[in-house]
């Protein structure tokens, strides 16, 4: 039996699409083509349901919160190469570990989160001071206030954006990239 959503979209195609339909059809093949091979066919594209499915599967045959651990983190791996493919490893290792936290951090150990603006700001300040660019001024009062405020603002960061800071600094990232790669890691 034919597939009646097929029958009417090849009618459509043949019969009734002017050029810039037919483009527009075009580029639609050439995403879902893509999409597929992506994926290694149909029946492996993201199903949260599926997904969920295996995942609770895994779990009942973990019966351990280390098993749940190693589910996510791998869950969480392959949507940050999905997102962000310009990260590199350590930096999505950095990543995975600052969202799903180790068993130092699942048992109550200290983990201080700076306020997303607030860290922003920060690594302004602490960029500007690394290129040259913050006036003595500024740098003289930050110090009068804080002491050694860049070793401080270092040790406050997350090791995630020691790695994007460093990158940026030694030139292997440009401002543009570096932004992105910022926004990624600092989604809180």
């Amino acid at each position: 039996m034919a597939n009646p959503e097929l029958i009417k979209t090849l009618d459509y195609i043949l019969n009734r699409c002017d050029e810039a339909a037919i483009e527009a059809v075009a580029a639609a093949v050439v995403r879902r083509r893509r999409d597929l091979s992506i994926f290694e066919g149909s029946q492996n594209l993201p199903d949260p349901r599926r997904m969920a499915k295996e995942l609770s599967g895994q779990i009942n045959a973990g019966a351990n919160i280390e098993g749940l651990r190693e589910s996510v983190r791998a869950m969480a791996i392959r949507i940050i190469k999905q997102e962000a493919p310009d990260l590199t490893e350590a930096q999505i290792g950095e990543l995975t570990r600052a969202w799903i936290p180790g068993a130092e951090a699942a048992d109550g150990g200290p983990e201080s989160k700076v306020p997303r603006e607030l860290l922003l700001s920060m690594i302004d300040q602490f960029t500007a001071f690394s290129q040259g660019r913050m006036s003595k001024a500024e740098d003289a009062g930050l110090r009068e206030e804080m002491g050694s405020w860049p070793e401080r603002y270092w040790k406050a960061f997350p090791p995630v954006v020691r790695l994007i800071i460093t990158d940026y600094l030694k030139g292997e990232t440009g401002e543009k990239e570096f932004r992105s790669k910022l926004e990624t890691a600092l989604v809180f």
